[in-house]
């Protein structure tokens, strides 16, 4: 009897040494699943088409037609948008979800009993969920992305490994809340552990894994690798403690990718034997096509779909990078850019509109709001400032209908959910809004300026954070806490979590700036207000910023990164921002470059990548050192 060939190929001893992940059901269920990764392919593939086509003929994103079906499903588009269509029922533990905390369960190149206090720190943190993340915050360096789902398996199993870390990560964090709240966070630290809803991000349909790949050597969908094994290795454990399996979806940008992730996750739950809608999911709306399509991302998702969150950092990228052929469409500074500012304020509520519209059987879907970044460590001045802008936005999110909001680090659970905890509501289901309309006044919110500065420091602090973020990833920390470098040493200016997501932007608007003709708004650093944002004055910056980064001392730029990743950074922000043609992505950069501390080398690859998408739109996405071993 002989077994059939695999479709797939791990890479090198990979399966040897992660066996309790790469379990014989989870490659049988990688294996059911392999067929979609062609689907992906053919979408990502329409991605990148849309985009030269609306640049070409200057166009921009519209709403869909009503009489339209849904790609991928048998559901009109109108019927999606007047909620004749089955959603999904929201679980008990999905209910409160005041605060949810995002961050991996993964540390780079640490054993596992250092790498799994992440996860106790989470479990610990009094969040009502958190999301482990799989995606911009999780480094990819090694074995990161298998670390991630080791770690979360021992967790969600009570490993003794995991229980003894959690036992001495509970005490460490009393001790910081007893100087920081004046009384203790935790009580019982086992029965906390079970507090706290385990929800994970896979990777987005746009990324190829790094450990497995088609047995033709093409690369194979992060997506599914992430999704399958979180779900085959944890979900009898969950049932048995009557928690529910849970996702967030990110990077989506229509609804017939959203139909895509619904027909996979219901061929998981068939290979499994689970009823159909057991996967539970949220999706981010982090690009602006999405937006355009919400109730149709709703109806194609069907049982699956609880919610929407609204980061903001991935959305404003997703703005900058659809409009980047018209010259008229410039960005302020970045921190301008808030969720009250012009097209950021329609987005908002467009999603809080869509989940409060009723599907079929009266039932509306969750809004969790977007990311606290800050960290209360500093001065204390700056710790105090960065706290009541924290809580001033918690307080307008929960006003405006979120349900929740995200934090970006443990510490701030116990700031920001006592908004929500006066609120005393489980939720704001059914909160009532005004329907969605669908009209070119609509459509032009979606990308509406407000007049806003634009300054050499905004530049500065662009550049600055965009290196920063660059050699972070390439040390494997994808989510880092990073200021701009003329703050260095200033403790009444924060931290903030900055993960892929502030890297992309901080790129995109730098090109925008450039390739637009940007004209700024104030005097000094050798510009008068009125001046353009040259070639030159993007050279000299980029050098300035540049230096200062090799000048700092080792709490902001590790020492053995100024001859290693930095400089390969610098590179990839120099090539992104100078050059005429706008590469859709910062991280398709940093991904070939994983691994690898060579410059000569580093350059070799961002010309290929460049080369490739500039002759015909290929992406280079797969990992290139996978037959290394």
């Amino acid at each position: 009897m002989t077994t059939a060939a695999r479709v797939l190929e791990i890479r090198g001893t990979i399966e040897t040494l992660y066996p309790d992940v790469l379990t014989p059901a989870a490659i049988a269920a990688l294996e059911h699943l392999a067929h979609f990764d062609r689907r992906r392919r053919t979408l990502m593939a329409a991605r990148i088409a849309r985009r030269r086509e609306r640049a070409a003929q200057r166009q921009p994103i519209d709403f869909l037609a009503a009489d339209a079906l849904i790609a991928g499903t048998g559901i009109l588009v109108g019927d999606a948008r007047d909620g004749r269509f089955t959603g999904g029922e929201i679980p008990d533990d999905l209910r409160r979800q005041w605060i949810q905390g995002t961050g991996p369960a993964a540390r780079p190149n640490a054993p596992t009993a250092t790498s799994i206090r992440n996860v106790a720190y989470a479990l610990l943190s009094g969040a009502d969920g958190w999301m482990f993340d799989g995606e911009d915050a999780l480094g990819q360096v090694s074995t990161m992305s298998l670390d991630n789902q080791r770690n979360l398996k021992l967790a969600i199993h009570d490993d003794p490994v995991f229980l003894q870390v959690a036992e001495q990560v509970a005490a460490e964090m009393n001790l910081w809340a007893e100087g920081f709240f004046k009384r203790p966070i935790i009580s019982d630290w086992r029965q906390q552990l079970r507090f706290t809803t385990r929800i994970f991000r896979a990777r987005g349909l746009h990324l190829d894994d790094r450990q497995i790949r088609l047995a033709t050597g093409e690369g194979f969908s992060a997506s599914i690798v992430d999704a399958t094994l979180y779900v085959v290795n944890n979900y009898q454990r969950l049932g048995s403690h009557g928690a529910s399996v849970v996702l967030y979806l990110p990077k989506i940008q229509t609804a017939e990718e959203a139909a895509l992730w619904n027909d996979i996750l219901d061929a998981l739950e068939s290979h499994l034997g689970l009823t159909a809608g057991t996967i539970k999911a949220y999706v981010l709306v982090e690009q602006v096509e999405a937006c355009f399509q919400l109730m149709e991302i709703r109806a194609a998702l069907g049982r699956h779909f609880v919610g929407f969150n609204t980061g903001r950092w991935d959305y404003i990228n997703s703005v900058s990078d659809a409009m980047a052929w018209d010259g008229a469409f410039v960005n302020p500074n970045i921190d301008a850019i808030t969720m009250t500012y012009g097209y950021m304020r329609h987005y908002e509520d467009r999603v809080r509109r869509a989940v409060n519209t009723p599907d079929r059987d009266g039932r509306f879907a969750l809004w969790q709001g977007g990311m606290e970044p800050n960290i209360p460590v500093g001065s204390a001045a700056g710790v105090a400032a960065g706290m009541k802008r924290a809580l001033a936005g918690a307080e307008r999110e929960q006003r405006e209908g979120a349900s929740g909001k995200w934090v970006a680090h443990w510490k701030m659970v116990h700031i920001v959910r006592p908004v929500w905890e006066r609120a005393g509501e489980a939720n704001q289901l059914g909160r009532a809004f005004p329907r969605l309309s669908y009209s070119n006044e609509d459509a032009a919110g979606l990308t509406q300026l407000e007049p806003a500065p634009r300054t050499v420091r905004g530049a500065r602090d662009l550049i600055s954070v965009a290196i920063q973020y660059g050699n972070a990833f390439g040390q494997g920390l994808q989510a880092a806490a990073l200021k701009p470098a003329d703050f260095f040493g200033n403790d009444d200016v924060l931290y903030l979590m900055e993960d892929m997501a502030t890297g992309e932007i901080r790129l995109s608007i730098l090109w925008e700036w450039l390739h637009k003709g940007a004209t700024l708004t104030e005097d000094g650093d050798g510009v008068r207000a009125g001046d353009r944002f040259s070639r030159e004055l993007c050279t000299r910056l980029l050098a300035e910023e540049y230096e200062k980064l090799l000048n700092a001392a080792d709490r902001d730029v590790y020492e053995m990164s100024k001859t290693t990743t930095l400089p390969i950074a610098r590179e990839i922000v120099a090539t992104y921002v100078m050059d005429e043609l706008k590469l859709p992505w910062y991280i398709d950069l940093l991904n070939i470059n994983l691994g690898n501390h060579d410059l000569g080398e580093a350059k070799r690859r961002i010309q290929l990548l460049a080369d490739a998408f500039r002759a015909d739109g290929t992406r280079i996405t797969q990992n290139l050192d996978f037959g290394r071993g």
